[in-house]
């Protein structure tokens, strides 16, 4: 298969937050799917959209084609504020919230039963963007590691319990999407396998980002290989730099604006967003999974010795019996079982 990479050449040259990349806006009209009729109907969950982050920019996108779009956040008011800027575009399809905190099963459940309730057990694409990044050690209400719990056990999670209704959804003309947020982050990281919430070795913030991004590559890769028989399929993918609230854990952004390379590569949230809404909604991607997406493209492994913040992806973000190794560690860990 050809490499997919529909932007290529405006991502030839970088100049910084709003240069000549795509926006979310922009993949949606790109593909023709502005109030497209195709996508009336259709439902569409994003995890994630705080104020500032790349959930709102993700749902306003998407809103555009017509699609039902939920968002769960944990603050209702400032969920409906975002809600109600989506609407004022005037297309069709509702926009509506979800409270949830990814950080507590319990609030999972009851957000997803919501979910289905208003959406009448429909689910065409979930969006897998909600996340912590760097934050201090500490610990999920279920006792996980907060970065580790919140970025996989939580998706994880959250799958299971809309799986019936995406697999219900799916048909082989529009397979249904499950499409995880990682990050460039993974190939720093690994899957401390016998310390998954550091409770023996040292914890450090980025370590810990690291692990749960590689978790949610192989979320994905172990999705798509376990359900594409049934019309599912599952994609990862980085975003690019963008200095959204997410960032507030680092010791200073500042020190990242003054590196002239990596200031040009950051993007602004409507770029941002970009990526993540092609893998949404890109009729290209039809019926593929499987993929690691970056830059509106099916990406590419790292070049050696490229700086952290360089796109593609390490060898390791593929390897089937680490990522079976993980769902199965996963549906214990959330006593869940598969039928």
């Amino acid at each position: 298969m050809a490499r997919l990479a529909p932007y290529l050449k405006q991502h030839e040259n970088y100049s910084g937050p709003g240069d000549a990349r795509p926006t979310a806006t922009q993949i949606v009209e790109d593909q023709g799917l502005v109030s497209s009729p195709e996508w009336a109907g259709r439902v569409v969950l994003v995890t994630g959209c705080s104020p500032g982050g790349l959930g709102p920019e993700t749902a306003k996108a998407i809103h555009l084609t017509g699609a039902d779009v939920y968002m769960t956040v944990r603050d209702a008011a400032k969920g409906k504020q975002i809600a109600d800027e989506i609407l004022a575009d005037g297309k069709p399809g509702k926009v509506e919230i979800i409270v949830m905190d990814l950080a507590s099963l319990k609030s999972i459940r009851a957000g997803a039963e919501e979910f289905l309730r208003k959406s009448g057990n429909k689910l065409n694409v979930l969006i897998n963007n909600a996340g912590i990044m760097a934050c201090p050690y500490g610990k999920t209400e279920d006792g996980f590691e907060l970065q580790f719990g919140t970025n996989h056990i939580g998706h994880f999670y959250l799958f299971h319990l809309l799986k019936d209704a995406l697999l219900a959804s799916a048909t082989p003309s529009f397979n249904s999407r499950v499409i995880s947020v990682a990050s460039a982050a993974h190939r720093g990281g690994e899957i401390h396998w016998d310390d998954l919430n550091f409770e023996k070795i040292e914890y450090a913030p980025l370590k810990g980002y690291g692990q749960s991004k590689l978790a949610n590559i192989y979320f994905a890769n172990e999705l798509d290989r376990k359900y594409k028989s049934q019309n599912l399929r599952a994609l990862s993918l980085h975003p690019g730099g963008i200095l959204t609230p997410l960032a507030k854990y680092l010791p200073s952004t500042q020190d990242l604006l003054d590196d002239e390379d990596l200031a040009k590569m950051l993007k602004n949230p409507a770029q941002g967003a970009a990526t993540t809404v092609w893998a949404a909604i890109a009729k290209e991607l039809e019926g593929k999974g499987g993929l690691y997406l970056d830059e509106v493209a099916v990406a590419e492994p790292t070049p050696e010795g490229k700086p952290y913040y360089w796109g593609g992806y390490d060898k390791k973000a593929f390897n089937p019996e680490a990522e079976k190794k993980l769902w199965d560690i996963s549906l214990k860990l959330t006593g869940l079982s598969e039928s």
